[in-house]
């Protein structure tokens, strides 16, 4: 993908955040209350890095990651291509730092991070975008630093016209666990568990297969 196509369609998904942040946020921001599993990874995930040094999140929306990783003793900010999301983050979490940010091109200086979290955050990128937005994860993470990544599983892509009422103009990417893994380990980053499982019931989320893939820089 050129460069004058790529920052279209950032253009766009940026555009169509920034149109359905309110209800977004309305939607999702207690989406972990109901979701188990998802509480018990990101748990284990703040276990494991506790005391290595700065965590992000990487789309992070309005901070509900984020706020339950701080909950449980992560240094933790966000970081969101939307400034209308980065917004709802800072007044549902005013104790944690969020910044506008583009995942294909960090403002972070090589090895700074110690951990990354990327919930869903893949989902409407292309290949191409999201061969980029690896490459700078493994950039700027640690050696030894830790990946906690999740998207939808299948090989559909999904392009809906609107979104609560709102006109949006993005794609959603149902993705092969097998090849993100493939796709991440060619950055460095060494897949430690590779998780799936079957979807919660439809008032909670959206009815698709989910996977976990939880990776780690390689030290060379």
């Amino acid at each position: 993908m050129d460069t004058d196509a790529s920052k279209s369609r950032l253009d766009a998904i940026r555009t169509s955040y920034d149109r359905v942040a309110t209800a977004f946020t309305e939607a999702i921001f207690n989406e972990l209350d109901k979701k188990p599993f998802d509480r018990e990874l990101l748990r284990r995930f703040a276990l494991a890095t506790s005391g290595r040094g700065a965590m992000v999140e990487i789309g992070c929306g309005p901070g509900q990651v984020s706020r339950f990783l701080r909950d449980h003793g992560a240094t933790v900010s966000g970081i969101d291509l939307s400034s209308a999301m980065v917004e709802q983050a800072e007044r549902l979490n005013p104790d944690i730092q969020f910044r506008v940010g583009d995942m294909t091109a960090l403002d972070l200086p090589d090895g700074s991070v110690a951990a990354i979290v990327a919930f869903y955050a893949i989902v409407n990128l292309t290949g191409a975008l999201r061969q980029r937005a690896f490459s700078e994860m493994a950039r700027v993470l640690a050696p030894g630093g830790e990946l906690l990544l999740s998207f939808h599983v299948g090989d559909e892509v999904l392009d809906p016209k609107e979104m609560w009422g709102k006109p949006v103009e993005m794609s959603f990417y149902m993705l092969d666990p097998a090849k993100i893994r493939n796709e991440l380990q060619s950055v460095g980053l060494s897949v430690k568990e590779l998780i799936e499982r079957e979807p919660y019931a439809p008032e909670v989320e959206h009815q698709t297969r989910r996977a976990y893939l939880w990776a780690r820089k390689t030290e060379d």
